[in-house]
C-alpha cells in the first residue's frame, strides 16, 4: 500500500517556517508593497524550501488579477498557422508574458459566429486584458472590446477607436515610400503595386506610401491582393495581362511577393534583370528562401509582439491600458510606431 503524499504547504506553514505573520507571507506572495527586504527574503526562502505553490483562485480574490492575457486574432486558423508573421508576433508576446509569469490565451475569429463566443469570454472575468491584431474595417471586435471594459492594446493602427486607443505598429507608409524610391533609383519606370486587403490599415498605409512617390501612376499598375501567396500569384497574372512591359513590383508583404515571383518565373521574366521585386516584412523563412532572395522592407515583428504585451502589462500595473493617450511615442508611450528598414537582396 502506497504512503499518502505530503500535504500541500499552506500560507500558515510558510509563515511558521519563516517566523513571520501570515499577512506578511500573503503580501510577499501576492506582490504587495510594505514588506522589508529582509523579511521578504525570509518568506521567499521558506516558499522555496517548502515548495509552496499559491492557490490561484485565492490569489485572484486578493489581487483581482488572473495572470492571463487573451490574444485575439481576427483571422481563421488556416491563416494564423501558415503565415510566419503571426508566429513571430505570437513568439514575442509569449516571451514577454512568460517573463511576467502570465499566461497566453489564444482566441481566433473564424467567422461571424465567433464574435459572440469571444465577447462572452472576454467579459467573463477570465483574463486581465487583451492583445488584438489583424483587425479589419467594420470589424465587431473593437466594439466587443469596449463593452468588455478590458484593458487592451492593438497590434496595428486601429481604424476605430480614435486617437486614444493604445497600439503598436510599424511605419507602414514610410517603409513603402522607401521601397518604391529604391525601385526608382534602379531606373525602373513601370512600377506596379500589389496591395494587401484594403480593409486593413497596414495595407492602406502601404498603398498610400506607394502613391506618395508615384502620385501619377497608371491605375493599371495596381492590383489587389490579400497578404497571401495565392493572392500574390493571382494579382501578378492580372498585372502581366494589363501591363506586360512593367519592370518592377512592390508587393504589400513577403508572401505576396513570393507568389508574384513564382508567376514571373513561370512567364519567363527574369528577376531582377527584367522585373525588380520588393516585398515587406522581412519574414526570413520566406525572404531568404525564395529564388532569388527577396529585397524587402524589414519590420521587427517579434519585438512588436513584445511591445504590445509590455504596454498592456504596464497599463495593468497602473490600473488599465484602455483609452490612454496615443499621439506618438514621445508624448505618450502607450502607442508606438516602430521604424522600418530596407533589406537589399537579389530580387531588386
Amino acid at each position: 500500500m502506497s504512503e499518502p503524499s505530503n500535504p500541500r504547504p499552506t500560507l500558515e506553514a510558510v509563515a511558521a517556517h519563516a517566523g513571520v505573520s501570515r499577512a506578511t507571507v500573503s503580501r510577499v506572495v501576492n506582490g504587495g508593497a510594505g514588506v522589508r527586504s529582509s523579511l521578504a527574503e525570509k518568506v521567499l526562502r521558506a516558499v522555496d524550501e517548502l515548495g509552496y505553490v499559491p492557490n490561484q483562485a485565492a490569489r485572484t480574490l486578493v489581487t483581482r488579477r488572473h495572470d492571463a492575457v487573451a490574444v485575439v486574432i481576427a483571422e481563421p486558423e488556416t491563416r494564423v498557422f501558415t503565415d510566419p508573421f503571426f508566429a513571430q508576433q505570437l513568439r514575442g508576446i509569449s516571451k514577454e508574458l512568460t517573463a511576467h509569469d502570465s499566461q497566453l490565451v489564444l482566441l481566433l475569429v473564424e467567422g461571424p459566429g465567433d464574435y459572440a463566443r469571444v465577447g462572452r469570454y472576454l467579459a467573463g472575468g477570465h483574463v486581465d486584458g487583451a492583445l488584438v491584431f489583424s483587425v479589419h474595417l467594420d470589424d465587431e471586435l473593437p466594439d466587443i472590446i469596449r463593452r468588455s471594459a478590458l484593458p487592451t492594446v492593438f497590434g496595428g493602427r486601429p481604424d476605430q477607436g480614435g486617437a486614444r486607443t493604445p497600439y503598436v505598429d510599424c511605419d507602414n507608409r514610410g517603409g513603402a515610400r522607401e521601397a518604391v524610391r529604391h525601385l526608382r533609383s534602379l531606373g525602373r519606370e513601370r512600377i506596379a503595386h500589389i496591395t494587401g486587403p484594403l480593409d486593413q490599415t497596414s495595407a492602406v498605409d502601404r498603398l498610400d506610401g506607394y502613391r506618395d512617390v508615384l502620385p501619377e501612376a497608371d491605375p493599371a499598375l495596381l492590383a489587389g491582393g490579400d497578404f497571401t501567396s495565392a493572392g500574390g500569384e493571382q494579382a501578378m497574372r492580372q498585372l502581366l495581362e494589363r501591363v506586360p512591359d512593367l519592370d518592377a513590383v512592390f508587393a504589400a508583404n513577403d508572401l505576396t511577393a513570393a507568389g508574384a515571383l513564382r508567376v514571373l518565373r513561370e512567364r519567363g521574366r527574369r528577376v531582377p534583370e527584367e522585373v525588380a521585386l520588393v516585398g515587406f516584412d522581412d519574414l526570413v523563412p520566406v525572404a531568404e528562401q525564395t529564388n532569388p532572395p527577396l529585397t524587402t522592407v524589414r519590420q521587427d515583428i517579434e519585438e512588436m509582439g513584445r511591445l504590445m504585451a509590455r504596454l498592456l502589462l504596464r497599463g495593468l500595473e497602473k490600473g488599465g491600458a484602455q483609452d490612454a493617450p496615443a499621439e506618438g511615442p514621445a508624448a505618450a508611450p502607450s502607442s508606438v510606431i516602430m521604424p522600418t528598414a530596407l533589406v537589399r537582396r537579389a530580387s531588386a
